[in-house]
């Protein structure tokens, strides 16, 4: 498994613009850490974008899987997203086609990652791999999407279905074996493709099977990673038992509480920004419900938002008090969510 390619792809679509652009973003929230007040120059290296809130599975600890949303449901509108796309193109690096809901359910999804690519952005998105039949797999490799994260939560059926609830385990192997196959019909190196297992209880000990799994389709890379729970504090039985594995410490008195101690800062909030299906701006992708608004897309332009005045606010609370920020409460900017690959 190589990343050789992965790279290079990334390094053809940087510019001087691109580069002068995360000069500005790292150097900003340097001297904020540095000082203790938001100072920011530049624009976002990465932007996701939501094309769609709906599922066709029913994961417990998800608001698309629950159907829980307390905000609007629905797919964005290609003529809306071309627009911010073509705004914000000169310095975006990366563009994650990906927030809530499985991004193949928009029936203009590939069209959407072939803009981006044309305007020279990276671009990477995360699916459950059941649309991908011969036909789409031919179509992703030709639209250029640079990346392909593909959740596996488990090695059998009865495993992976106990948290990809109404999946199939078959149909995503199947799916991965036809973007394989469409890489080598195509004679591309795109996209590159990512076994990303979500760690619980029941499936860690399936971990070395499933990276023989991935080594015999012809899988790029696995990544293992942390699960995130909504009411931790009381635990679940999905969590690991090896604390290797979790997200989360369990205390003398029986509740759980995160590994690891949040700080006053926070790396997303100067690079990176979310964007809902219908052009919300939230602060970075635990803001599930888009609670904290930043500002919305059809009333001003990004970059107005981005200096906005919400904006300076929130990465001020950040610097001043993570910990008393609602969707830091459970977040993993600064944990080790992504876990060794020694298998």
């Amino acid at each position: 498994m190589t990343n050789l390619a992965d790279h290079l792809r990334l390094l053809k679509i940087l510019t001087p613009a691109k580069l002068a652009n995360a000069a500005q973003v790292y150097a900003s929230y340097y001297w904020s850490k540095k000082l203790g007040k938001p100072m920011h120059r530049g624009l976002p290296m990465t932007l996701s974008v939501e094309p769609t809130t709906a599922c066709n599975l029913r994961c417990p600890e998800c608001p698309s899987g629950l159907r829980s949303f307390s905000r609007p449901t629905g797919n964005i509108q290609s003529d809306f997203y071309r627009q911010v796309i073509t705004e914000m193109s000169d310095t975006l690096i990366f563009l994650i086609l990906y927030f809530q809901g499985e991004p193949y359910i928009h029936p203009r999804f590939l069209d959407m990652v072939n803009f981006a690519h044309q305007h020279k952005i990276y671009t990477i998105t995360s699916t459950n791999g059941h649309f991908l039949d011969e036909e789409n797999a031919l179509k992703t490799v030709a639209s250029g999407l640079d990346r392909l994260i593909v959740s596996i939560d488990g090695s059998t059926q009865e495993v992976y279905e106990t948290y990809r609830k109404s999946g199939n385990l078959s149909k995503v192997l199947d799916g991965t074996s036809n973007l394989i196959n469409a890489r080598k019909k195509l004679r591309a190196k795109n996209p590159h493709i990512i076994f990303q297992t979500l760690v619980f209880e029941n499936n860690r000990l399936q971990i070395p099977e499933i990276y023989r799994l991935a080594k015999k389709l012809g899988v790029d890379e696995v990544k293992l990673k942390t699960a995130q729970f909504y009411d931790f504090e009381k635990g679940n039985p999905l969590m690991p038992k090896d604390s290797r594995y979790s997200r989360y410490k369990e205390q003398a008195d029986g509740t759980y509480r995160l590994k690891y101690n949040l700080q006053n800062q926070c790396w997303k909030m100067w690079h990176s920004a979310v964007v809902t299906w219908d052009g919300k701006v939230v602060p970075c992708c635990f803001d599930k419900d888009a609670s904290h608004l930043m500002g919305d897309l059809h009333h001003a332009p990004f970059e107005v938002i981005w200096k906005s005045q919400p904006y300076r606010d929130f990465r001020q609370a950040i610097l001043k008090g993570r910990s008393n920020i609602d969707i830091c409460s459970n977040c993993s900017e600064g944990c080790k969510v992504w876990l060794p690959n020694d298998f």
